[in-house]
């Protein structure tokens, strides 16, 4: 059973969370939640910021504990892919850009990134459930962080084979045509994009992998 820590403030649940995996003060399966972020971080170094209501998240599992057939490499996928599936059963109308961010419409509400740090995999979560700012949106229902993570951390543990929820991604994939990810700090589309079993995709003959 994963244990949550719960935090009025941290300067980021992740940084928090992989220097205590680090210095082995704490062990996985575990998650840090805190209300606020001081300095939270989002995709290419960017920072996560924060608003008092959202959630902001990470937890560290095992490598030997994940699903039998996930390769690391496609670990931002599936983990992120498990939150768009777990905010479906509660009737939003997310989806998943590849390869880790969460959209309602055209609009960015959330994200995942991860990391290892020895034997552990380390997920960070951020997600607009009350408050958007800037260029970004918030989730399309009302649901309490405590009820979205039970569901969450349930639907982790059921240990869902990577070709299960590849073959529910893929069918949605088409949703990414008319957006850009980054490669190399470089704005590129995905409206060529091709989706190889692994996760990564195909673009003008270059394999690209998730590496957040």
């Amino acid at each position: 059973m994963l244990k949550i820590l719960y935090y009025k403030s941290l300067e980021s649940t992740q940084i928090y969370l992989k220097e205590h995996i680090k210095n082995q003060t704490l062990k996985a399966p575990i998650a840090v939640v805190s209300d606020i972020q001081l300095n939270g971080i989002g995709s290419r170094d960017n920072k996560w910021q924060s608003k008092d209501g959202n959630l902001f998240l990470s937890f560290a599992i095992d490598i030997n504990d994940l699903a039998e057939d996930l390769k690391l490499e496609s670990a931002s996928i599936y983990f992120s892919y498990l939150m768009k599936f777990t905010l479906e059963d509660f009737g939003s109308k997310v989806w998943l850009k590849w390869p880790n961010d969460l959209y309602i419409g055209d609009k960015k509400i959330g994200g995942m990134i991860t990391t290892i740090v020895g034997n552990t995999l380390i997920c960070g979560v951020g997600l607009n459930i009350l408050i958007s700012s800037d260029n970004y949106s918030k989730l399309d229902i009302n649901i309490s962080r405590e009820i979205l993570l039970k569901r969450y951390f349930k639907n982790i543990e059921k240990n869902i084979l990577w070709k299960q929820i590849f073959s529910k991604y893929k069918l949605q994939f088409e949703f990414n045509q008319k957006f850009f990810t980054h490669i190399n700090k470089e704005k590129v589309s995905l409206s060529e994009a091709v989706l190889e079993d692994d996760g990564s995709i195909t673009i003008n003959g270059e394999r690209i992998y998730s590496l957040r």
